[in-house]
């Protein structure tokens, strides 16, 4: 029979039972002497590690599992813990995110077809002699007129060819563009320039404003880039530069290229071209017909080199942003002397991801992991280069690129023609291309003239089908593992995830790179929520998103497809906690007044106009009516200044 014994005096209250049935004499004693030890030790301690051990279980008691639901972020109220000296202190409130793991589409498996890619060759056979050129051309004016669609390819194209004359002394080059002053524009056409390189806009420009230009001794006419010349609205200022020079020579040879010919280029063909004669890499192909392909599928196929490895992933909208920056720290931290071009389809998502990449990626250095060395980390540089861009600051950026050994580029499709960008190891796609001949151009930046490259084509899983449409072109790519990339911040331990009371977390394999993944997640949040200004340009840039994605072309709207897209998700990979309101709503109903005829046709054509005019102002002289002189104003400073509407000069 249990019997109670007495209180011990001055000890905390505790309860002996006599010994239960089926227990020795000996194991009672025992279990008498281990709680007596027990009971040696200061009341004060013992009593303070009994509470601690009471609340503990209450607290245990009460807590139920937390679902997150509807909101993408909870805030939890502020609780009560005891510190060392039995005191309650209130721990500050917290931000739970939302986990990037759930609730996600299901990555398909690509099946793609294995195709054959067409083989070109780079330099041509002939010799700069057979040109038979007067060696005494000092004040002749233009010999060779190249039109090139912006303002970066015609600096690389000026500063080409000054290397090419540096035996022919002679011979003088020049380049006129806008962004540039035309009084010294005006001088240098004055003391004479045989080889004139300019973009369409600046040279009307001249030849409505300028007398001293004249073409009576053209005997070369180029038009480089001819089907991105006719896209941007550049069709009647090539018309005015061809009346212009058919008015004072008619003896010439005319030549247009591109790396993707298009109806438009056969358009201005007709324009510009007698008895035109067509040459493209691909004819040594035709010269072995294939049976089994049309000649449409051979004209719609590619020449891609042989040393460009070409790569794709599937990412859901919410990992987006993670799996961009653990690619960009992969390649340009981990590794040694990489180069990296980050292609976006808008300005404010350059602009956004510049900002937010330059305060996070940058600035961070963790400590050294045991998988790597301590050397094996080098210091992110990020560049940016769109059309918003002053052309000072734009030149200044395409030359330090340019120079430079390592760096990340983020730009818009204004660097995706004709620029020889030397050692570009990696090009990365995060906004799918609108066609596969904008594909080629942008993976055209690596592996130029012999050297490797690299290219990583980022989709969603729903854009899967993409990569057929890839293949039909003879484009093959082959798939990264978003697990794979994501594996990379194992290698920083300043992306460790940190429990209560600074202890470490211990997982390890799938689970630590998915925490590991939400705590670079985390980063990304907490600095665009630390100001208003901040979720404003975040927003900002998911709009820009959302208008850039609605612009596919009708045979890819299968593929992309706005009402596809999560916008919670997609909210996600910008930053954002939760999706924009109305958002959604406003392009419905966008969408939907596209539809209505009556007096909406007015304001659905002024926005064709306007959208028309976006295109072109990224490549236009910068001198249009209404311009600005030198772009100052309204100037785009980081998240300073609220983005202007677009105007000349602006894309």
């Amino acid at each position: 029979m249990a019997t109670a014994c007495s209180p011990l005096p001055d000890r905390p209250l505790r309860t002996y039972f006599g010994r239960p049935p089926g227990q020795t004499r000996r194991q009672a004693e025992a279990t008498k002497r281990k709680h007596q030890v027990s009971s040696d030790a200061p009341p004060t301690k013992r009593r303070n590690e009994e509470i601690s051990s009471l609340s503990a279980k209450k607290t245990s008691d009460k807590e139920t599992p937390r679902t997150f639901k509807g909101s993408a972020h909870k805030l939890f109220p502020p609780k009560k813990y005891l510190d060392s000296t039995g005191n309650g202190r209130q721990e500050k409130p917290c931000i739970k995110t939302s986990s990037l793991f759930k609730n996600n589409p299901e990555i398909p498996e690509l099946h793609r077809a294995v195709v054959k890619q067409a083989r070109e060759q780079v330099f041509s056979p002939e010799a700069f002699q057979e040109l038979n050129l007067h060696p005494h051309l000092r004040s002749d004016g233009p010999y060779a007129l190249i039109l090139v669609p912006t303002r970066e390819l015609a600096l690389q194209s000026f500063d080409t060819v000054q290397k090419l004359l540096r035996p022919f002394t002679w011979i003088v080059p020049g380049v006129l563009m806008g962004g540039e002053k035309r009084k010294s524009e005006k001088a240098r056409l004055r003391k004479g320039i045989n080889i004139l390189i300019s973009t369409p806009g600046r040279l009307v420009d001249h030849i409505k404003s300028t007398k001293n230009i004249h073409f009576s001794r053209i005997r070369w006419l180029v038009v480089d880039e001819a089907d991105r010349i006719l896209d941007l609205g550049f069709e009647k200022d090539i018309t005015v530069i061809l009346n212009a020079v058919n008015a004072e020579c008619q003896k010439r040879q005319n030549v247009l290229l591109s790396a993707t010919l298009t109806e438009g280029v056969t358009r201005l063909a007709d324009i510009s071209l007698h008895n035109p004669v067509s040459i493209s890499v691909l004819d040594k192909i035709w010269d072995q017909p294939n049976p089994k392909e049309d000649i449409s599928t051979q004209l719609d196929s590619f020449a891609i080199p042989e040393s460009l490895d070409q790569h794709v992933v599937l990412v859901p909208s919410k990992l987006r942003l993670v799996c961009l920056a653990a690619f960009i720290l992969q390649k340009c931290k981990f590794e040694k002397d990489q180069k990296m071009i980050v292609f976006f389809s808008s300005c404010e998502l350059v602009e956004f991801h510049y900002n937010l990449f330059l305060h996070t990626l940058s600035c961070r250095s963790g400590a050294p992991t045991s998988e790597q060395l301590p050397s094996a980390s080098w210091p992110l540089k990020f560049l940016r280069l769109h059309g918003n861009m002053e052309q000072e600051e734009r030149t200044s950026v395409f030359h330090e690129f340019s120079r430079s050994r390592t760096g990340i580029l983020l730009c818009t499709d204004v660097a995706a023609r004709g620029l020889d960008l030397p050692q570009v190891t990696w090009i990365v796609q995060y906004s799918a291309p609108s066609s596969p001949a904008e594909y080629i151009h942008r993976i055209g930046r690596t592996a130029r003239i012999g050297c490797h490259g690299s290219s990583l084509l980022i989709l969603a899983p729903s854009e899967a089908e993409y990569v057929n449409s890839l293949a039909s072109h003879k484009i093959n790519v082959s798939e990264i593992k978003m697990e794979d990339i994501l594996a990379v911040l194992r290698k920083d331990d300043c992306f460790k995830r940190r429990q209560r009371g600074a202890q470490k977390s211990h997982a390890n394999g799938p689970q630590e790179i998915r925490e590991r993944a939400t705590v670079l997640q985390t980063i990304f949040e907490d600095f665009v929520h630390s100001s208003e200004g901040m979720v404003s340009w975040a927003k900002k840039a998911l709009q820009s998103f959302i208008r850039a994605y609605a612009t596919y072309p009708r045979e890819l709207k299968p593929i992309f497809h706005v009402r596809s897209l999560h916008l919670g998700h997609v909210a996600k990979s910008f930053g954002l906690r939760d999706a924009p309101r109305n958002l959604n709503v406003s392009i419905v109903k966008k969408k939907a007044s596209l539809k209505r005829p009556d007096p909406r046709r007015k304001s659905q054509k002024k926005h064709r106009l306007v959208l028309a005019e976006v295109l072109h102002s990224e490549y236009s002289s910068g001198l249009e009516a209404g311009g600005t002189k030198g772009g100052k104003q309204g100037k785009q400073r980081g998240f300073q200044v609220a983005p202007r509407k677009p105007g000349p000069g602006r894309e």
